[in-house]
């Protein structure tokens, strides 16, 4: 364990919001209460070892790098909204962010456009009930990027970062993610190089979305600046720094510097409530009901409004593609401390 400060509204667009509203009175509430630190070492370190064991899963191997990572890497960190750090196993292995970069790049998008209309206006906030690269989703569904959380929607919310190249749209988003995690990030290059020869599907979503105007700059260069988003590297910690910038309401909590307005958090944490585990959200929302999102890479981040992040990395994944062990290990904490977002059965 380590301490220290280390353009149509759709329909189901009102539950959205009904989910902020409920999330933004979390956020403009009093200072929350947030377990003293010897609780979130405790727990940090009893999720950590009650499910090392799991072998449930397996890599992702649809990209041919990650089935490389080894399988038994398992990190668990808790940061708090006071910059606090609580760690547990591989906490400091840089593994590719993947679709855990989803919410972030969205947040971006908001915060360049200077309002969280962008998002549902030009890309929308509606679960799909379907896989995350699914290209059904896009046939059946009248909005075709529907959220930004799926492939379709994230190839979209890249498209509209403001910048004149591919060059420096990238590079705004990983200086954008960089003052998330108070830490200068980068590729892990190997990666990028295998994603980038099997990311097909993600090239036929961009020509979907060029199809229906739903996609906002060259489609290609969209993709390729996906691709190399998802292979930027993070740690566990990094990315519970990350997370905790979001639970509070902006603010890196260890540099002390405003990253995203308030006013948008809410609006982040809803989609990340809604669509953060893809066809499993309900599920997600069932077991441990907090914002989170989720990646291939086997990392998960959820955010606590006002109190914490916790994320949990490990590369084993099932099915519908989130990290096996880091899902208990985030469920074990959320039931230990009552942190479920509508109220704890404990």
């Amino acid at each position: 364990m380590q301490t220290g400060i280390s353009k149509e509204r759709v329909p189901g667009a009102c539950l959205i919001a009904a989910l902020a509203v409920l999330l933004g009175v979390a956020l403009s509430a009093p200072a929350q209460v947030i377990p003293s630190a010897q609780v979130l070492g405790r727990v940090v370190q009893e999720a950590h070892d009650q499910f090392k064991d799991l072998r449930d899963g397996a890599t992702a191997d649809y990209i041919p790098e990650l089935a490389k990572v080894p399988s038994e890497l398992f990190g668990v960190a808790i940061v708090t909204a006071r910059g606090d750090v609580f760690a547990a196993g591989d906490v400091d292995y840089p593994f590719t962010i993947q679709s855990v970069s989803k919410p972030f790049t969205a947040a971006l998008v908001m915060q360049q456009h200077g309002g969280a209309e962008i998002i549902l206006d030009k890309i929308g906030v509606e679960p799909t009930g379907q896989r995350f690269n699914s290209i059904l989703a896009t046939q059946v569904i009248a909005q075709v990027s529907v959220n930004p959380l799926v492939n379709s929607g994230a190839i979209a919310a890249v498209s509209l970062v403001e910048a004149a190249s591919a060059q420096e749209r990238f590079d705004t988003i990983l200086e954008y993610y960089g003052r998330l995690a108070a830490a200068p990030l980068s590729v892990i290059e190997d990666v990028y190089q295998s994603e980038a020869a099997t990311n097909q599907r993600n090239r036929a979503h961009a020509y979907i979305l060029f199809a229906s105007d739903r996609i906002y700059s060259e489609p290609m260069e969209a993709v390729d600046v996906y691709t190399r988003q998802c292979s930027i590297g993070v740690t566990a910690k990094q990315l519970a720094v990350m997370g905790a910038t979001l639970a509070n309401n902006g603010v890196n909590p260890v540099t002390g510097m405003r990253v995203l307005d308030t006013r948008y958090v809410p609006k982040v944490l809803a989609i990340m409530l809604m669509a953060g585990f893809y066809d499993e959200s309900g599920l997600w929302a069932y077991t441990a009901g907090l914002p989170a999102k989720t990646g291939v890479g086997g990392g998960i981040v959820a955010v606590v409004p006002g109190k914490m992040a916790i994320v949990g990395f490990s590369p084993r994944v099932n099915a519908a593609g989130n990290s096996v062990r880091a899902m208990k290990a985030i469920e074990y904490i959320a039931d230990q401390l009552g942190l479920n977002m509508f109220g704890s059965g404990r």
